[in-house]
């Protein structure tokens, strides 16, 4: 295949419940993200919240996805982890997210339809706080920067590799 970068799509997607405070990072990133990428043609910016099965659609219709979400990866709050390839089907067997069966049904039933896609990685933020609230906790809104260049370098290297 001989297709230039600028043909091929890159989906972010962001996921999370926005009403229980840092759960929602992968939502509340998502304004930083699209005035980033405003004038990016290749770029599809999705909020999927908690959508589980609706979310099917556009992860199956892209070759490279980037998913935004909370990672308790045990860490200090705030800290930013990125996750690629087979990585993620290991995250999702800790239960690290509140809502993340529906979204691991998704990808079971993308690759189930053998139409997963052929680069993913999984970007997200340690959280601090995870009770009711509809703001992130300080410290993780603190780190949304370091979220977003994260989100960037990953598109970065899919580029270069393009």
């Amino acid at each position: 295949m001989n297709n230039s970068s600028s043909d091929k799509k890159i989906t972010i997607l962001g996921i999370g419940n926005s009403i229980f405070s840092d759960e929602g990072v992968g939502v509340h990133i998502l304004p930083l993200l699209e005035e980033l990428y405003k004038d990016d043609q290749s770029i599809e910016i999705i909020e999927g919240s908690t959508d589980g099965m609706k979310l099917l659609g556009p992860v199956e219709d892209t070759d490279y996805l980037l998913v935004i979400d909370a990672i308790n990866a045990g860490k200090s709050g705030g800290e930013i982890i990125t996750l690629k390839g087979e990585e993620i089907p290991a995250y999702f067997g800790i239960k690290m997210s509140i809502h993340q069966l529906g979204f691991q049904e998704v990808l079971f039933a993308a690759k189930l339809r053998e139409r997963y896609p052929k680069h993913i990685a999984m970007v997200g933020m340690q959280p601090t706080c995870l009770e009711l609230g509809v703001q992130l906790s300080p410290e993780n809104q603190a780190k949304l920067t370091n979220l977003a260049e994260a989100v960037q370098h990953q598109i970065q290297v899919w580029r270069e590799a393009m």
